[in-house]
């Protein structure tokens, strides 16, 4: 993971170094909502950069989601979504939940009517405050090659625990982790490029590693809309993020809890005499790594077990349901990490 997004939290304490986390690495998919229009323009650089805005999404029929192609207008809008700190989760050019409610927050923001809707109102605002370019080249290093890969990632924590490092599964997968996108968003804007190899230059999505503006006062964690929400000391929104949240089997707490610290690249632990979810009589500690159950980061809460962390899969959040703690894309579990300090209130609701 980035070094520099995490350098202000590596000081902070905490005092279990292998973390017992509640979340299982296994999560229970709900249904997929509605997402762009089947008819969206071809997926091109170009398409991206000159969109102005994308219809409503299409209705649900059968509690289904309406399959659709990525649309660049959307994929323009998550960019900029991205870089206001109003994130969308993984960056897939095809909507859905996740991007209407970064949409709305974005609405209410900016006073807007808070509907989630994109249309050209809102795309009006982000580019407003924001007139960079949506598409960026990027040549691919040998530091983006050097791994380690450990190509398929192990479903069992036994065998998990046996790697040196559960790191990224591919050069695709760390690739497309680093601009925020999905694997398959990266391989259509990048026909035939073999991104195992060093030297080429790719089209990624002009996303940066940014920090927040200010440190983190205070925390809303809301189970319901499955989001976070992070202000500064005089109430100002920094930061919004999607969020997979607990289940109705092994929910989420409720009330107020505290940041006790935070724990870059940590260790994944299952202790069966500590934690309700089933995955074995044995103590199993798991290494470090992108695919770690916890992903690149831990924020560790004042209930014991419990805390805000990344995931092995970023397409997944907001999308599916965990055991209780709070889940985050890795990039923005780090930017969370990196302006919190002990003692932040975290609020349930």
């Amino acid at each position: 993971m980035p070094k520099s997004r995490l350098a202000a939290s590596v000081a902070l304490p905490l005092a279990l170094v292998f973390l017992t986390a509640c979340g299982s690495p296994d999560e229970t998919p709900k249904p997929e909502q509605p997402s762009a229009s089947a008819q969206a323009p071809a997926l091109t650089r170009d398409a991206i950069e000159t969109a102005v805005f994308a219809a409503a999404p299409p209705p649900v029929a059968n509690g289904q989601a309406t399959p659709s192609a990525p649309d660049p207008a959307i994929a323009r809008a998550q960019i900029l979504l991205d870089r206001a700190n109003f994130s969308p989760g993984v960056i897939d050019g095809l909507g859905g939940d996740n991007t209407r409610q970064a949409i709305a927050a974005f609405e209410k923001a900016a006073g807007l009517p808070e509907d989630g809707v994109l249309d050209a109102e809102v795309f009006q605002r982000l580019t407003a405050g924001d007139a960079g370019k949506a598409m960026a080249d990027y040549t691919i290093t040998a530091a983006d090659l050097a791994g380690p890969f450990i190509g398929q990632v192990p479903s069992d924590l036994q065998a998990m625990s046996k790697l040196a490092a559960v790191g990224y599964a591919t050069p695709l997968e760390a690739l497309a982790e680093k601009f925020h996108m999905t694997e398959g968003l990266l391989r259509a804007l990048n026909p035939g490029v073999d991104f195992s190899k060093a030297g080429q230059t790719i089209v990624v999505a002009a996303v940066a590693q940014t920090d927040l503006t200010a440190d983190v006062a205070r925390i809303v964690v809301d189970k319901t809309e499955r989001s976070v929400r992070a202000y500064d000391a005089d109430d100002r929104l920094l930061a919004f993020y999607p969020a997979t949240i607990g289940s109705s089997a092994r929910p989420a707490p409720s009330g107020d809890l505290t940041v006790v610290g935070v724990a870059p690249e940590p260790n994944y632990t299952y202790d069966p005499d500590r934690v309700s979810y089933d995955r074995g009589d044995r103590k199993v500690i798991v290494p470090a790594g992108p695919n770690n159950p916890v992903g690149s980061v831990w924020i560790d809460l004042s209930r014991d077990t419990y805390g805000i962390h990344g995931t092995p899969d970023p397409s997944k959040v907001g999308k599916t349901f965990s055991s209780g703690c709070v889940r985050l894309t890795n990039w923005d579990a780090e930017q969370l990490a990196s302006r919190v300090k002990p003692g932040v209130k975290v609020s349930f609701r």
